[in-house]
């Protein structure tokens, strides 16, 4: 009762501080907070400035204000293909996957063949994102992201082939920054894969810190095709450029210095971009790493004092130092697309391929995706993978709509490549012995092998969830702190004041609105909340709860600056448990989002309720590591008065609900085809894939017979038979003639289908290493 009166009170007072007339408020309150606000303000770099105000807010902008309107989600247009982008999908895509096996790139060629590099440029592959005007494809980011994420099922060399240059790279920062010589020069060669780009940034010095990169230019005059020039020599050390050792066209980032004022009065002109072709003297490019094995193309270059005209700037001399707000804006859009597609493809392959092995692989006479432990595991490969794809659709989807959304860009990429961990670890478990034990008939092991090149790459996780999430989305999302600090550092101290004044005051009155929305939805259980009136009956609850959320996070988030100010930056674990609170409001926004598109498929209802359920928990575990490490343990003990007066609401998905979401995955339906919608399926039953889907048709094919099979062995035919074992039962009943030929020739089929299932590879003593690894002739089953 008496935090309850403490609230009143304090919101009574900024009520009345609120209303205050503002020429009086402005001169009693206004300045000499403003004054304080400017002491306390952090000092920003150019490059931190250009970071923060380069995308656009999109989506989480509204579960920021506290109020997120639902109706205006559910009214985004749900991606779709074109016909002509199906086609693609369903022709080129599928026959490029026909054309490799990943054993064979790793093991002999250790590149793609050539003949497939042929196909991806003439088919258009580099050129999906570039117009039609230009010769690309001009596909749908909805469609780059299912292509990409369909070849991610099949071999991480040919996704990540093609991605990039799809990504950041020159192609995207042209079209959006390239003079009109430069797009009518190089976008026809890209698009026609006569240049095969990659882009350069990453320095051994400056990873995650890709600001504080220490390659230079200097401005200066030079020989340029037998005549003087004004260029710039440019030195640089970069390293994990993919397809840097084959590229024909390198993306290159540095700052860029002019101490003779060549180009006007500034000596730091800023991170600058340009275009360099491979083979420019002093360029050097063609060796490669060697990460985790993954066959993709990634190395080094390096250059020294390499003399380039100013035209080799992405957009010309008139972009020089632009260069980090166009990496910052175009980087969004890529990253929103080819990790979380990628990965997403990894989960759709696992659920796809384990839940089958699953019902394939039986012990103790019993299918194994019918133990509880591996249902568990099974509830999460469903759920996860459900949310996975909900969230990568609804971004490609941000992507078209025009948007560039740098935050749920981050989120997107920590979210989904921990939960394909996740995935693909649940999925090695469950497989066990067949997913140790490397070879062609090994369907899983390169994936696991390769997920923490997803978790490294374009901002490192914990980077990422640590300083990007919130850091960024804190004043990006948030409906006045940009405004105050805008405000706060106008040039103008009257027109300053009047912005600042509005904006902080518009600050307050957000306060006082999620204080009380907050602690009444909480009373209430948030059955009064918000939620959109045409939603499924069945989903109602979690957009009140998410409204409920929505509320307390912007809430908390507000004190959490208010308390902390600058020293929240630097409480990378605090503001990496807000960010965590936002990043499950999104991430069940879009399972929401896609339940409504996909017709509010029932049978997929299990996936949708334990995704929903998983986020909710997840978000109530960031909110309570956030009020259990606030240094101010008033404030935070009134926080928990607020956001749980009654305890937190929110467990687990329950036994039956993973039991549900499991037997999806191990029985063909709808679901299980909507849930791995785009996973490349092999006709050929030579192929692991391909024959897993046959293994598990002749399963349940045989199931009636196997019935039998047990009521003869129960009955004692088959007693002292040395036959009648897991194996050879079917044989030893048939040749006692207990068992009819039909039911005979159909267990023997599921056995055969079955062996080559759980085999596994060997080799020779040695491994080849006189040549390539090759498995030894199996014997038959």
């Amino acid at each position: 009762m008496t935090a309850a009166l403490a609230i009143l009170l304090i919101l009574l007072v900024l009520v009345t501080l609120v209303f205050i007339v503002a020429p009086v408020r402005r001169a009693l309150l206004t300045t000499p907070i403003l004054t304080a606000y400017r002491k306390a303000l952090p000092q920003m770099s150019d490059t931190e400035r250009d970071a923060l105000e380069a995308g656009t807010v999109w989506w989480e902008g509204e579960l920021f204000s506290g109020k997120p309107r639902w109706e205006r989600m559910l009214a985004f247009p749900r991606p779709r293909l074109s016909a002509e982008e199906q086609a693609f999908l369903e022709g080129p895509t599928r026959a490029v996957c026909e054309m490799v096996s990943d054993w064979n790139i790793t093991q002999e060629r250790y590149d793609l063949p050539p003949e497939v590099w042929d196909k991806l440029k003439r088919d258009g592959f580099f050129g999906m994102i570039i117009p039609k005007a230009y010769g690309g494809l001009g596909f749908s980011a909805y469609a780059h992201s299912e292509i990409v994420t369909s070849l991610s099922t099949r071999c991480s060399a040919l996704a990540v082939s093609v991605m990039v240059p799809n990504s950041l790279g020159p192609a995207e920062l042209l079209l959006h920054y390239g003079t009109d010589a430069q797009k009518s020069h190089y976008l026809p060669r890209l698009a026609r894969g006569d240049e095969i780009p990659a882009f350069a940034l990453t320095s051994p010095w400056a990873g995650s810190d890709a600001a504080a990169i220490p390659d230079f230019g200097i401005v200066c005059k030079g020989e340029w095709q037998g005549r003087e020039v004004l260029g710039m020599r440019v030195t640089w050390d970069k390293r994990y450029i993919t397809l840097a050792p084959v590229c024909t066209l390198l993306g290159l980032a540095f700052r860029l210095y002019d101490p003779d004022g060549l180009l006007g009065a500034r000596r730091d002109i800023g991170i600058t971009c340009a275009m360099v072709p491979h083979d420019h003297p002093g360029v050097d490019t063609g060796r490669r790493h060697f990460p985790l094995n993954a066959m993709f193309m990634n190395g080094p270059t390096r250059g020294t004092d390499v003399f380039m005209p100013l035209d080799f700037i992405i957009g010309g001399p008139a972009m020089a130092g632009q260069g980090w707000r166009m990496l910052m804006e175009c980087l969004a859009a890529g990253r929103s697309i080819s990790l979380p597609s990628s990965n997403t493809g990894m989960a759709k392959l696992t659920a796809r391929t384990v839940g089958a092995y699953s019902r394939v692989r039986s012990q103790f006479r019993l299918p194994v995706g019918k133990f509880e432990g591996v249902e568990e595991a099974l509830a999460r490969i469903g759920g996860h993978t459900y949310a996975m794809d909900a969230a990568r659709t609804m971004t490609a989807g941000a992507i078209d709509l025009g948007e560039k959304p740098s935050v749920v860009s981050a989120i997107v990429k920590y979210h989904v490549t921990e939960r394909a961990r996740q995935v693909v670890n649940d999925g090695m478990d469950i497989i066990g012995g067949k997913g140790i034990c490397l070879g062609p008939q090994n369907f899983l092991g390169r994936a696991y092998q390769q997920l923490p090149i997803g978790i490294t790459v374009e901002g490192a996780n914990i980077l990422t969830r640590g300083l990007i999430i919130f850091g960024q989305g804190a004043i990006r999302c948030h409906p006045h702190v940009l405004a105050e600090m805008q405000a706060a550092q106008h040039p103008k101290r009257d027109e300053g004041l009047r912005a600042f004044d509005k904006a902080f005051w518009g600050h307050v009155r957000f306060v006082i609105g999620n204080a009380a929305r907050a602690f009444g939805t909480a009373l209430t259980g948030a059955r009064l909340a918000h939620a959109p009136r045409d939603a499924a009956s069945d989903m109602l609850p979690y957009y009140r709860q998410l409204s409920r959320l929505s509320a307390a996070f912007a809430l908390t988030a507000d004190t959490c600056m208010l308390v902390l100010g600058g020293s929240l930056k630097r409480r990378e674990r605090i503001s990496a448990r807000l960010g965590d609170v936002l990043a499950q409001m999104y991430l069940a926004s879009a399972v929401l989002k896609r339940f409504e598109d996909e017709g509010r498929q029932a049978e997929d209802a299990p996936l949708a309720h334990w995704a929903l359920q998983d986020a909710l928990l997840r978000a109530q575990e960031a909110f309570d590591g956030v009020l259990a490490n606030l240094p101010q343990r008033a404030v935070a003990g009134l926080l928990r008065v607020i956001v749980y007066p009654w305890g937190q609401p929110h467990v687990a998905p329950d036994d039956r609900l993973g039991q549900e979401v499991a037997q999806r995955l191990i029985a063909p339906g709808g679901t299980r085809d909507r849930l791995t919608a785009g996973c490349y399926l092999p006709a050929n039953d030579d192929e692991p894939v391909g024959v897993l889907e046959r293994a598990l048709a002749a399963t349940l094919a045989a199931e009636p017979a196997e019935q039998r099979l047990r009521a003869l062995e129960k009955s004692g035919v088959l007693d002292g038979d040395p036959r009648a074992n897991v194996r050879d039962i079917a044989q030893a009943a048939h040749a006692a003639g207990a068992l009819g030929a039909e039911d005979y020739a159909i267990i023997a089929e599921r056995n055969r289908l079955r062996d080559r299932v759980i085999g596994v590879d060997d080799f020779p003593f040695d491994l080849g290493v006189t040549g390539a690894a090759r498995p030894a002739a199996r014997r038959a089953a």
